[in-house]
């Protein structure tokens, strides 16, 4: 085991460590699971050859929305006010866009959480709020790589605080309240968006290069990234457990893909 390595009980023990260490302090932690310990924080967005800019990733999306709308029969009318116009000009000038996207709801919040859910390039990056629905993604598909890793993430320190200005990338908490598909209620997901500014006006930023590790010696910290790794030869243990307590992929998607899935992991690792 290497020195970055942990057990799935170790883990589990430093998960609930944190969380409950989080509570005290009124704040909250977020996990992500990655099948590969290799793998930075990037979105599906970042992954992609699409523009980052912010003007014109929504020009995209709501250029496509009529589509999407007569495909899934549902439509998004929350923020209909809120038009390609009322966004390219909250692009213009740094205090509209922190206006808009930073202390507001996030435009289109619920549209876009649905195009994410669904594989359209998106500059949310998903979360969850519980360590086991991490663990599931990060064990779910076999790999030939070494170790997993589950990410935690905290907004903010026990201080509360979180400080930004024009020339700083900022992340934002864009919260469990909107109206989104009914695996995002049943993966517990959150959504994190990264921003930053320059000459061409704000772009979808990496998160990577934002997170911080926790530093004990720091008093003062913000976007705080935890990274624990474990051996993918916990795999089918970790399947199996996460079964007990109804975590699987049927459970998780709520599709024919997902039951297909289930019952493909039951074969193959006794769950």
């Amino acid at each position: 085991m290497s020195e970055n390595e942990l057990s799935w009980e170790g883990f589990k023990a430093q998960a609930k460590t944190l969380t409950e260490k989080a509570r005290e302090e009124n704040g909250s932690v977020l996990f992500r699971g990655h099948a590969s310990s290799e793998w930075t924080l990037d979105t599906t967005l970042d992954r992609s050859r699409h523009s980052d800019l912010v003007a014109h990733h929504y020009g995209l999306i709501l250029r496509v929305k009529p589509e999407i709308e007569a495909y899934s029969g549902r439509r998004w009318t929350e923020d209909e006010e809120i038009n390609f116009a009322v966004i390219e000009d909250s692009c213009t000038q740094y205090e509209r866009f922190s206006l808009r996207f930073s202390m507001g709801s996030l435009p289109h919040y619920a549209y876009m959480a649905h195009l994410r859910h669904h594989g359209f390039p998106s500059p949310l990056l998903d979360w969850s709020m519980s360590p086991f629905i991490a663990a599931f993604f990060a064990f779910r598909s076999y790999t030939s790589t070494d170790r997993v890793a589950i990410f935690a993430y905290r907004e903010r320190d026990k201080s509360g605080m979180k400080v930004g200005g024009s020339d700083l990338p900022a992340i934002r908490v864009c919260g469990p309240y909107v109206s989104g598909p009914k695996r995002h209620f049943a993966q517990r997901s959150q959504y994190t968006i990264c921003t930053m500014w320059n000459d061409s006006g704000p772009y979808f930023y990496e998160h990577s290069n934002v997170c911080r590790p926790f530093d004990p010696k720091k008093e003062f910290q913000q976007d705080i990234i935890y990274k624990f790794e474990i051996a993918s030869t916990e795999r089918a243990r970790v399947l199996r457990e996460l079964n007990d307590y109804g975590l699987n992929a049927y459970q998780l998607f709520g599709s024919e893909e997902g039951l297909l899935e289930s019952l493909s992991s039951r074969e193959e690792v006794g769950t």
